[in-house]
């Protein structure tokens, strides 16, 4: 089955936190005694990993929002390297 069609519904891992640092004007993902900067709209992407929407509502919102974006291809990777980090659960 195709990561974009997967039953997953991505979450946050419980000990990281996702803040808007207003400073530098980007998101970060706060882990355990480490910082992530996002880069792009990896915040956006990783703000709608609340639990409750699959990978492939994650992708139908972002394509809405980002028409042409190549949110289809791209957004399904993205999420699974967050989960093979361990940053997605």
């Amino acid at each position: 089955m195709p990561e974009s069609e997967s039953p997953w519904r991505p979450a946050l891992a419980p000990a990281l936190m996702l803040r808007h640092d207003s400073v530098r004007g980007t998101d970060l993902l706060l882990l355990p005694e480490r910082v992530v900067v996002l880069e792009g709209h990896a915040g956006q992407i990783v703000g709608l990993c609340d639990g409750t929407r699959t990978v492939r509502a994650i992708v139908d919102e972002l394509a809405e929002r980002y028409p042409g974006a190549p949110v289809a291809t791209e957004v399904p990777s993205f999420l699974d390297r967050l989960h093979q980090e361990g940053w997605l659960k």
